[in-house]
């Protein structure tokens, strides 16, 4: 089994000092011991690594006891709604043709139909997430400044510790705010220099976002950890320089839809810095990614991480690997439960057409039904399973548990590959098309137990149509597809069609204000500063 010693994981939470500026006029310390004011959280030098602790673990947990109890977001629930990664995948996935899900959870039916409102509970969820994460960010930051760790006496040493938080807490920070602009393209504007109190935060269109985000993740690039090799049990789990480049280089490789503006010279430049580094690989067995050791491999950059005592979850892992079996299945992942409600639609399956014995990532779907064909978006029986994340290890062992000990694989070098060579395809200079083509052929010989025909043989095979299959077969369920669907034109076409798209069983092109989430009603009726992008 894997061992996470990295400290910011095994960790006790600590009351997070939301109130602390109200007292900034007050120079003493109340003499009631249960009165909390930053003065009586920060009086040890833990509390800085349990205040960025927090952060972290609100990537992979729900509140601060887990599985579920004393949550982080009242008024909804832990598991399906409050989620990190649950929220995100279903708003990721469900719209596409990655992803059915065949539950009846509240509005859960609209994502793939295509039909959802203002009012929806999951959309909600992850809005009030991302901005949670975003608050919690910016009073870190507040409560590190130099005048505050001065007028606490804190070491040099720890002073030297703090400052590479710092630089991590804003990359969590940048993090949230992209999947602001990526999902909503706009968004309430806060950071640590906005007053707290009453007074509703302004709104920040696209630009100021994308613009906010490209800053943050280029300035603290001199104080993030340098990219390792290997697994660190010190490090296992932290935003590093390699991950900030990683986020950039989505940011601007999706800058045309999210702004209208073409940065993908700087994509291409950012991936190439990646590349650079020299401390990614592509791991040789692609399988080995989703499984309960995938700490070790080479490939990941940046995990969501998941630890079957300490960081439990009923979202996450757990739902992405439960949801996709049934009993039947679920020995065959080692899954800690079988849910049975998410598929995909044939069309994944058809992506593998012609080949499906020779490509490993085609061995991760499960066909056995034969009835690959959804007739009826209910039926438990149609449709193609996913069988991508494993509680086995890479040895075959099992890592038992009642919950997952996989780490979702958030940031990977094969990504990194497919956006340096879309990004070149795009018009984006300073790459070479040499590298960018042995980089695919890499990641298709990894994928292949034999060469198969639509290994691309020359720089001219790499096409957009080929880029965006070839994502679809690489990064399957990693919560990637609308963003890619958005970037290629097809989420909302009627002329890339998929079943029961827009609600209709042979599919159907839909409004495109459907390419962006709304704002959650309630925050809209709450701030008057904030409106709808869309007719929402």
């Amino acid at each position: 089994m894997k061992t996470k010693n990295f400290k910011y994981l095994l960790f006790s939470l600590v009351t997070i000092p939301f109130l602390s500026s109200c007292f900034n006029d007050l120079n003493t310390v109340p003499l009631d011991p249960d009165k909390i004011t930053s003065a009586v959280v920060f009086d040890n030098d833990s509390a800085y690594v349990k205040f960025i602790a927090k952060i972290y673990a609100g990537l992979s947990i729900s509140g601060n006891q887990g599985p579920a109890g004393q949550a982080d977001v009242i008024g909804l629930d832990e598991g399906s709604q409050a989620s990190y990664l649950r929220v995100l995948w279903n708003l990721q996935e469900l719209p596409t043709e990655e992803a059915v899900c065949k539950w009846n959870d509240q509005t859960i039916h609209d994502f793939h139909a295509m039909n959802w409102t203002s009012s929806d509970v999951f959309i909600k969820g992850f809005y009030y997430r991302l901005y949670y994460q975003i608050t919690l960010a910016s009073e870190f930051l507040r409560e590190t400044t130099d005048a505050k760790l001065a007028s606490r006496n804190v070491s040099a040493d720890m002073k030297a510790t703090i400052k590479t938080y710092r630089a991590e807490a804003r990359f969590l920070r940048a993090l949230s705010y992209y999947h602001v602009l990526d999902h909503f393209r706009q968004g309430p504007y806060v950071t640590d220099a906005s007053k707290i109190g009453s007074i509703p935060p302004p709104m920040a269109d696209a630009a100021t976002i994308f613009n906010y985000v490209k800053t943050e993740l280029t300035e603290i690039d001199a104080d993030l950890l340098a990219p390792w090799t290997g697994f660190d049990a010190d490090k296992y789990g932290r935003a590093n320089k390699a991950a900030a480049k990683m986020l950039l280089a989505k940011l601007y490789l999706n800058a045309k839809v999210y702004i209208n503006e073409d940065h993908y010279t700087d994509c291409v430049a950012a991936c190439k810095d990646i590349i650079a580094y020299n401390k990614y690989s592509l791991e040789p067995i692609y399988a080995n990614l989703f499984k309960a050791d995938n700490n070790n491999s080479p490939e990941i950059i940046f995990p969501m991480v998941y630890d079957k005592t300490n960081l439990q979850s009923w979202g996450g892992m757990m739902f992405l690997m439960c949801s996709a079996v049934n009993g039947d299945l679920s020995a065959s992942i080692a899954a800690p439960g079988a849910w049975e409600g998410n598929h995909a639609t044939e069309s994944v399956y058809k992506r593998f057409a012609g080949y499906e014995s020779m490509d490993e990532r085609c061995a991760l779907i499960y066909t056995g039904y034969n009835k690959f064909e959804m007739k009826d978006v209910d039926e438990f029986k149609q449709g193609v399973q996913v069988i991508k994340f494993s509680n086995f290890t890479s040895t075959g062992a099992n890592a038992g548990g009642s919950f997952p000990d996989t780490d979702f694989p958030l940031f990977r070098l094969a990504d990194v590959y497919l956006m340096y060579a879309e990004a070149i395809v795009r018009g984006g200079t300073g790459g070479s098309t040499s590298d960018a083509l042995g980089y695919i052929q890499a990641i298709h010989d990894r994928a292949y137990v034999v060469d198969a025909v639509n290994r691309p043989a020359a720089w001219t095979d790499v096409t957009l149509d080929f880029l965006l299959e070839e994502r679809g077969r690489e990064l399957l369920w990693e919560a990637q597809r609308r963003t890619d669907l958005v970037r290629f034109g097809k989420l909302t076409s009627g002329t890339y069609l998929w079943a029961f798209k827009g609600g209709v069983k042979g599919g159907t092109g839909v409004d495109a204000k459907y390419n962006i989430y709304p704002i959650p009603a309630d925050d809209i009726n709450a701030n008057p500063n904030l409106s709808q992008l869309a007719d929402y």
